[in-house]
């Protein structure tokens, strides 16, 4: 929280893309005065674009034009020639093109006029759509302005351009996570009433994206490669970075199509799976609500998240220079506080959907372990909510804290990798420990949800919970490990699907802003944010399959389907896994009679 309220006091993510004058003024807002700069606090509200009144000379120093800039209302479409024609401009289109002390009609009379306004002749300029500058038109001045702008944006900090690209591409950014919210939605309906030929279409879909994804990155990549006008460091990133998506793309491509040719003949099995899953979701009808929920917060978290990140970015004081003129000078340890910052965006995405399995997993955990079916406990979803924040915050706060400390590695390894990337043998040593520890947070996030599903039975904390659940799964892999096999893979699928078709939409909109953007990672933003998504809504029927087998189990080594200890299992479920599994001889023998619906209690079992 310290980090986030000192930057928003002390950035102003504006002046990161609206740009500012020579005295302090962010263009297109109020202003606050700076001490000793009588020309700032102004009001620009209606003043969006920078004019320099040398644009046709301007040079560099210390990534400083040196040419004084003004906010003006409008650019000068044509050529002005004398002061008069200033005069005219000013009175005609109410854009003022001289410093702001000095009056219209003395543009004229006053001796220091011409050090006061720009440079005669003015060029005709044009509003530059992203950073809102007025860009000269005439071709020699336009060759010299452009110069001098590459060189800037080539020699800004890496952080800071990834941000202009961020607040260039927001409105896009926007409309990609309501399109990612959109393909989620489509998708938890879908599920809730699979049929085998919906199942087909689905893998259809997710093998035509991957295809299609992966041959838009190498052509994105041929074609931004092979471009003679490539000269921003930008875009020299943005080629790199493509190579990069494009080989990643087409490795996860061949695995998934691979895995699908193995698994193609268990699809029955997954429309089994999701009918018995989707009946228990059924007797919880407001559990397929809960997503929007975590959705909604989620989304109120990342807008938050990204305001401190643009505030991190424009931190920096005021400090008032001879002439009245104002610089921004950036304080030291900026970029250490935007780690920090990154870290945690990680955690508390996390722990917003760790929060959301709980509640998932308790509800499941309720309506199982009840004898009558045909009766479910009364508001088994606010029961669940009412229990993590009473009781079980702290175990979503480790779970998702162990997966945030696997995860930063992988942020080292990936930073590492541009240092070693000339050097073959650092490289297979790196690609070695990246895939280990993508490994390791795979295992991690497994066991977690079991563990959440744990503490909802017993009410243990987070450690106890997580060696229970452990224990349990090792004692029935062999019953268990092909069931949730394929039933994850499917919702793996899913989660590809979203992604796949947001990122494309991502492709074609950022395709036609290629100027000035480090575009690639907003683009990387947008699919972070869209698996987020994706996952936050199939994870109502993963979480749901998960925590229902571990009830399974717990209830086939607690009870034997006596009539002093009669199974909670309903019959379609033992059916199911019966059928699936082909259970051992000893399972065979065993009192395998359906629940009696007149029994009454709903007192759970222990874990031993």
């Amino acid at each position: 929280m310290f980090i986030s309220g000192y930057a928003v006091v002390a950035g102003a993510a504006g002046r990161l893309v609206l740009g500012y004058d020579s005295f302090g003024n962010v263009c297109g807002q109020k202003n606050s005065p700076v001490e000793g700069a009588n020309l700032s606090g102004l009001d620009m509200t209606n003043k969006k674009y920078v004019f320099f009144l040398n644009s046709c000379n301007l040079k560099i120093q210390s990534l400083k034009i040196s040419s004084l800039s003004l906010c003006v209302s409008s650019c000068p479409q044509q050529q002005l020639n004398s002061l008069e024609d200033l005069q005219n401009f000013a009175r005609n289109n109410g854009s003022f093109l001289c410093v702001y002390n000095l009056n219209v009609s003395s543009y004229t009379v006053d001796p220091e006029a011409a050090q006061l306004c720009p440079t005669l002749p003015v060029p005709p300029s044009k509003s530059f759509p992203l950073f809102n500058r007025c860009v000269p038109q005439n071709p020699e001045c336009y060759s010299k302005y452009a110069s001098v702008l590459i060189s800037m944006v080539n020699e800004m900090d890496v952080f800071h351009r990834i941000l202009s690209g961020i607040l260039a591409g927001r409105d896009t950014v926007v409309g990609l996570s309501v399109l990612a919210l959109a393909f989620s939605l489509i998708l938890v309906l879908a599920f809730r009433f699979i049929q085998t030929l919906l199942i087909h279409i689905l893998i259809a879909l997710v093998v035509f994206g991957l295809l299609f994804v992966s041959g838009v990155l190498w052509w994105l990549h041929y074609d931004y490669r092979n471009d003679p006008s490539t000269e921003l460091e930008t875009e020299k990133e943005n080629v790199k970075f493509l190579l990069g998506y494009a080989i990643f793309s087409t490795i996860v491509t061949v695995v998934l199509l691979f895995l699908i040719f193995v698994l193609r003949k268990r699809l029955q099995f997954a429309v089994q799976l999701f009918r018995i899953v989707g009946k228990i979701i059924g007797r919880i009808p407001f559990l397929l609500f809960q997503p929007l929920w975590t959705f909604l917060i989620l989304v109120v978290f990342w807008v938050f998240w990204v305001a401190v990140l643009l505030s991190l970015g424009t931190a920096g004081t005021a400090h008032s220079t001879s002439g009245g003129q104002v610089e921004y000078r950036a304080l030291s340890g900026i970029c250490y506080m935007a780690w920090y910052h990154f870290v945690g965006l990680i955690w508390t995405s996390e722990f917003i959907l760790a929060c959301q399995q709980m509640v998932i997993a308790g509800s499941v955990v309720t309506c199982y372990f009840n004898r009558n079916k045909n009766n479910p406990p009364p508001h088994p979803v606010l029961s669940s909510i009412s229990v993590l924040f009473c009781y079980h915050l702290g175990t979503a706060v480790k779970g998702s804290f162990l997966i945030t400390v696997l995860r930063i590695p992988r942020l080292v390894f990936l930073y590492l990798y541009n240092i070693l990337n000339q050097k073959r043998n650092a490289k297979s040593l790196f690609n070695c420990c990246f895939c280990w520890i993508c490994f390791q947070e795979s295992c991690l996030r497994y066991f977690n949800q079991h563990a959440y599903t744990a503490t909802t039975i017993n009410g243990t904390n987070f450690c106890t919970s997580a060696k229970d659940a452990v224990c349990i799964l090792e004692r029935n892999s062999a019953k268990l490990a092909s069931i949730n096999c394929f039933g994850d893979f499917l919702l793996f699928l899913g989660k590809v699907f979203v992604v796949c078709f947001t990122v494309f939409g991502g492709l074609m909109a950022f395709n036609y802003h290629r100027e000035l953007q480090a575009w690639v990672v907003p683009l990387l933003l947008v699919g972070f944010f869209a698996y987020l998504m994706s996952h936050s809504f199939l994870s109502v029927f993963e979480v749901a399959a998960d925590a229902m087998f571990l009830c399974f189990a717990i209830d086939m080594e607690t009870n034997d389907g006596t009539a002093e200890k009669p199974y909670f299992v309903d019959q379609e479920l033992l059916t199911f896994v019966s059928q699936s599994n082909k259970l051992t001889e000893g399972r065979k023998h065993r009192n395998t009679r359906p629940f009696q619906d007149n029994e009454d209690g709903t007192e759970l079992q222990p874990m031993v």
